[in-house]
């Protein structure tokens, strides 16, 4: 992992850059927190693709998190295997053929309420 030391930070600078592009975050300044929040951990996951590029991804630590109080909600960006046979079934239909597909990023647009 070490010899890929430029290709793990490139890998950083494109996801922060993404979530920057997205605007998926506002940053906040520690002292402005209130006393009764606390500041969710992030973490870095690594993963080298088959095809050899550098992935990374910056995730919320959510062990860390307390269901009810820094969180009521939970969202999974997942294909459900209904949707999956729903698209197959479309491209039979229409003669279409199926290709992979790989995002570089999803983000869910929900509306967050203060203090969320």
């Amino acid at each position: 992992m070490a010899d890929d030391r430029a290709g793990w930070t490139a890998a950083e600078r494109a996801e922060i850059a993404n979530h920057s592009s997205n605007r998926s975050w506002t940053y906040v300044d520690r002292s402005d927190v209130p006393a009764n929040r606390a500041i969710v951990r992030l973490i870095w996951v690594y993963k080298r693709k088959r095809s050899g590029s550098l992935k990374a991804r910056l995730c919320v630590q959510g062990c860390a998190q307390i269901h009810g109080v820094e969180h009521d909600q939970t969202f999974c960006a997942t294909l459900r295997p209904t949707s999956l046979r729903t698209l197959a079934s479309l491209a039979a239909t229409c003669g279409l053929q199926m290709r992979r597909w790989d995002f570089v990023a999803a983000y869910l647009q929900g509306e967050l309420q203060n203090g969320e």
